[in-house]
């Protein structure tokens, strides 16, 4: 699994890296947190937690992680949605509701993904290159 979680992450870095040029162009700062969202739970621990999942695949190939997949994949859009919804005038509602679905999803992922860790990563586990 860690190889689609890297891939994902490289999309959002393209994304966060093009709402970032957007900003810049257009002097429209008050999407900064979006911003900082999409680089850091989508680029930046998704990319890590590809990165983990590489280096022990055992992990991220079981029931656990699997189910954290999902819930991360389905989850953090959501949650991203709904940190750009916020400066769009009449859709606070549906920026809260996305809020707490989205957020509710990636963070059952991450307590999963944690669980998962104390579980099943073991430094005999581990794939090295020699």
């Amino acid at each position: 699994m860690g190889p689609w979680w890297i891939r994902i992450a490289a999309l959002y870095l393209i994304f966060g890296i093009s709402v970032g040029i957007f900003m810049s162009s257009t002097l429209a700062l008050n999407w900064a947190s979006a911003h900082a969202h999409v680089n850091l739970a989508g680029w930046a621990t998704t990319g890590l937690i590809g990165v983990i999942y590489s280096v022990f695949p055992n992990a991220g190939n079981n029931r656990l992680g699997k189910i954290h997949f999902w819930l991360h994949q389905i989850g953090l859009p959501l949650f991203l949605l709904s940190t750009f919804l916020v400066q769009v005038p009449n859709m606070l509602e549906t920026a809260h509701l996305l809020t707490f679905t989205g957020a509710g999803l990636f963070g059952l992922g991450l307590i999963l993904f944690l669980i998962n860790l104390f579980v099943n990563v073991r430094e005999a586990d581990a794939v090295t290159k020699n």
